[in-house]
């Protein structure tokens, strides 16, 4: 098979972590022929999509040390058509380029997208939570799996919301923030956050010169640290982990400090991937991260979920491998073995 992914500049790759080096280092060592795509590298000639693709190619694919194999890889250039791939993974940061999303429309009944182009462009920013309000617990559905959420560029709206909240502990975050960029806990009861909350909203929707929508978001308090990420394929958990701050941060993320340990799902959360898995897969989103807290859905994260290395480690598994299986027996399917 010919594999793309579209991605950050192999530059940026971070080898110890890096969860698309892991898909990339199984693709290869099954023999398929394996592209870097960078978004900005693309073009439409004759009405074929085309990309300056670099071919990764490497001489060290039995080493389990991901920092030796990325220091072998080799990449060369090539132009090539898009549609010569079979399977194109989304691994850019969010948000993506709306452009880049509408290159790829051409391509749907050509090349197996994870994810795909429709659900990208529902899922690729902090609203989609939204469309699965409604689902909760069978047992009892006054517990929605979904936490109270505003999302508004209205500054005085948004005070007038933080003014009625019932609880005094909220999350404010950019709309397109990732890797906890951004995220501020905020609370009422204190004088400092109080004498700041009209700053803080200026900061946020006139960040970068733009008129940009925020969220405000319920905190959850829960009796363990952290937050749940849960590695979904095709609607299924496939791993989870639970990510815990750093001293003096409310952040689990990773990038922003925070470290894994296990994490073995509880029924409840069970449950909560059971009921979103199917729409995930009629949205055509098969390898999502969902981050849980509190037996609710914070955020689902679809362009570049992470977490393959720290999953892999805890439980001596290997999550690419599962994947890239999913990605080979799609093709299967579609050629008719």
């Amino acid at each position: 098979m010919n594999i793309g992914f579209v991605m950050y500049n192999w530059d940026s790759v971070k080898p110890k972590l890096d969860t698309t080096l892991r898909l990339i280092h199984e693709s290869l060592k099954r023999g398929h022929k394996v592209t870097a795509i960078y978004p900005n590298e693309m073009a439409i000639r004759r009405t074929i999509v085309w990309a300056n693709c670099h071919v990764i190619t490497s001489n060290n694919l039995k080493s389990g040390n991901f920092e030796e194999f990325y220091s072998s890889c080799s990449l060369e250039e090539e132009f090539i058509p898009m549609n010569e791939h079979d399977v194109v993974f989304f691994r850019d940061n969010p948000p993506l380029d709306n452009h880049l999303l509408n290159f790829m429309d051409t391509l749907e009944n050509d090349v197996f997208f994870v994810n795909s182009i429709s659900g990208l462009r529902k899922a690729n920013n902090k609203i989609y939570p939204a469309t699965l309000a409604n689902m909760h617990s069978n047992d009892d559905p006054s517990k929605r799996y979904i936490p109270l959420t505003t999302v508004s560029r209205n500054k005085k709206y948004l005070k007038k919301v933080i003014e009625e909240y019932e609880n005094d502990k909220f999350i404010l975050k950019p709309m397109d923030g990732f890797g906890g960029s951004g995220v501020i806990l905020l609370d009422k009861s204190s004088s400092t956050s109080k004498h700041n909350v009209n700053s803080l909203l200026d900061f946020y929707i006139n960040q970068g010169g733009k008129n940009n929508y925020i969220i405000l978001q319920e905190f959850i308090e829960t009796e363990l640290k952290g937050d749940i990420r849960v590695i979904m394929l095709n609607g299924k958990p496939l791993g989870a982990m639970r990510r815990v701050p750093a001293k003096d941060d409310h952040r689990s993320n990773v990038h922003a400090g925070g470290h894994c340990v296990p994490h073995a799902l509880n029924p409840t959360e069970i449950k909560l991937c059971e009921t979103i898995g199917p729409k995930l897969v009629d949205d055509g989103l098969y390898l999502v991260g969902l981050d849980l807290m509190g037996n609710k859905l914070i955020e689902v994260n679809v362009c570049s979920p992470g977490g393959f290395a720290e999953i892999n480690e805890e439980r001596k598994d290997n999550l690419q491998e599962h994947v890239i299986d999913f990605a080979e027996n799609i093709i299967q399917s579609r050629n008719g073995k």
